[in-house]
């Protein structure tokens, strides 16, 4: 399995899912046609996509799930309440094509097992997906403000993951945010910080994860240097070493990025 992240930001989030026979897309928060171009920039079109699965409600992860689903046949996967929160954002999916999903409980896809976990996020019900093929196991993790008890579980031992890297803290309290919206922002409900992320990258990476990828950095908060060197800072203070013991990288916010795990370090 190969999880490629297509688009990681606020103005638009789509992750693929790639394996042997078929492909997944995480979120499909773009227009149909800057999907289907990134996924032509990797030699593959919409006839490999198997599913849809969608994390949350916000307009930056669904934008083109309705006409995709529509125009390809696609099963889309979500919670009712995701499903519930999205009506009137997007346009309308034949309700054939949807399937719920309950936190923690997992299920099969053209032969790969996926199961969503809960995350923190000011939305009705958001997810995250760990998928295995029986072999390994890799998982996307972004849109959350706390890594939750039950996230912690069901990402032990996954090699390859995605995980939220949203805002320095710095940048975020000295930028031009309403108070507001940084309260938002650092609440529960709202984003991990690189000091967040850097945290729960040593835990996973003592627990069996090879490679991670940093998304869904903030514009305006972050960077990708800072946040490179603020989460590989924090796991060489604990004496882990990079090319050895993990691999680390930033999505890009615009463009399709490496495949996890398939950088030179």
């Amino acid at each position: 399995m190969r999880l490629i992240s297509l688009y990681s930001g606020s103005s638009g989030n789509c992750i693929l899912l790639d394996y042997g026979g078929g492909a997944f897309l995480v979120d499909a928060g773009n227009s149909g046609v800057r999907i289907r171009e990134a996924l032509n920039s990797l030699g593959m079109d919409m006839d490999r996509i198997r599913a849809i699965l969608v994390t949350h409600e916000h307009s930056d992860h669904i934008q083109a799930v309705g006409i995709l689903a529509r125009k390809y046949s696609l099963p889309v996967y979500m919670s009712e309440q995701t499903y519930m929160g999205m009506q009137g954002k997007m346009r309308k999916v034949k309700d054939r094509s949807i399937h719920f999903v309950d936190k923690g409980c997992a299920f099969e896809i053209d032969g790969i097992e996926v199961t969503p976990f809960a995350l923190s996020h000011d939305a009705a019900d958001p997810v995250g997906y760990r998928f295995c093929d029986g072999k390994t196991a890799a998982a996307v993790a972004t849109d959350t403000g706390i890594v939750t008890l039950q996230a912690q579980s069901v990402l032990k031992g996954c090699r390859d993951i995605i995980l939220e890297s949203n805002h320095d803290l710095d940048m975020l309290m000295r930028g031009s945010y309403p108070a507001a919206l940084k309260q938002r922002i650092l609440s529960d409900k709202g984003h991990l910080s690189n000091d967040d992320a850097a945290s729960f990258c040593a835990s996973l990476i003592e627990n069996g994860t090879e490679h991670i990828c940093l998304g869904h950095l903030s514009k305006e908060n972050n960077t990708p240097m800072i946040a490179f060197n603020t989460v590989n800072g924090t796991l060489e203070q604990k004496g882990m070493k990079r090319g050895k013991d993990y691999t680390i990288q930033v999505a890009s916010r615009d463009f399709v990025s490496d495949p996890v795990g398939e950088i030179i370090n």
